[in-house]
């Protein structure tokens, strides 16, 4: 048996190096899918519980500034705000409507689903390429690969592994020269995914959603259910929000009374927006 070479030493070590960081980068990309996926649902059923009673209360501020417009109906001030709460009241309400498709489902993804991700993304991961091109085609199957898992499409996560295992990329070749510097590059590239990785968690579990996350899932642990609290409390504001604009309404009604009765104009017609 010849000795090996010092460079057929070295490109050994790098070779380890660069499987056990593929295999390293693999799983904290598979956390990180998992915690933007778990913010995403968690997002969604707290619109649902108490965001939508936000954007119901978002609806009630911009009629009541409709009341009061009708009262000062030249007041500038009054008119801006109306513009803007209506304009609040819109983008709650489509929050609400978006939180309806994530709602009722729980993200559990299978242990076939988890090993298919690991396997392949510790394949296909796009800092394993060298160049432009490879690169932007495994941005593009990576992608698909994060979609498929989220979604817990377990066909699709094994077509993508048939697919991969055939696929001539799966062949590796070139001098030892090449094959070193392929190494070099692939773990200076994994270690620069690393920090990205490492940066967006930072800013993920900086988050108001991840704070309120933490509290909801220590509040559950504890027996308690914050999210239903908060949505009480809200459900509160909202009925003495209800009354002021039932108070206001009577107040323009009582007006528009008094003008038609004294004057015989009916200035509701004017205020029909």
């Amino acid at each position: 048996m010849s000795e090996l070479l010092p460079e057929e030493i070295e490109l050994e070590k790098k070779r380890g190096i660069v499987m056990r960081l593929a295999d390293r980068l693999a799983s904290e990309e598979e956390a990180m899918t998992d915690l933007r996926e778990e913010l995403e649902r968690f997002g969604a059923r707290y619109t649902m519980e108490v965001g939508r009673l936000y954007a119901e209360q978002d609806e009630i501020d911009a009629e009541i500034a409709e009341e009061e417009l009708k009262l000062v109906p030249d007041d500038e001030e009054i008119k801006k705000k109306v513009e803007e709460l209506r304009r609040l009241a819109a983008e709650s309400a489509a929050r609400a409507a978006e939180a309806e498709k994530h709602a009722s489902e729980k993200w559990e993804p299978s242990a076939e689903a988890r090993k298919a991700y690991h396997d392949l993304a510790r394949i296909i991961h796009p800092d394993l390429a060298l160049d432009s091109t490879e690169k932007e085609r495994r941005h593009g199957l990576m992608a698909e690969l994060n979609h498929a898992y989220s979604s817990g499409d377990q066909g699709r996560l094994k077509k993508l592994s048939d697919e991969l295992r055939l696929s001539p990329e799966a062949i590796q070749g070139g001098t030892i020269g090449d094959e070193l510097v392929r190494a070099i590059r692939q773990i200076a590239q994994m270690r620069k995914r690393f920090a990205e990785l490492k940066e967006e968690k930072a800013v993920s579990e900086a988050s108001e959603l991840f704070e309120l996350f933490q509290k909801v899932d220590a509040e559950y642990a504890e027996g308690r259910d914050l999210l239903k609290h908060m949505a009480e409390r809200a459900k509160t504001h909202i009925k003495k929000t209800r009354r002021r604009l039932e108070n206001l309404r009577n107040v323009t009604e009582a007006q528009e009374e008094h003008v038609k009765e004294a004057f015989g104009l009916d200035i509701g017609e004017f205020r029909k927006p």
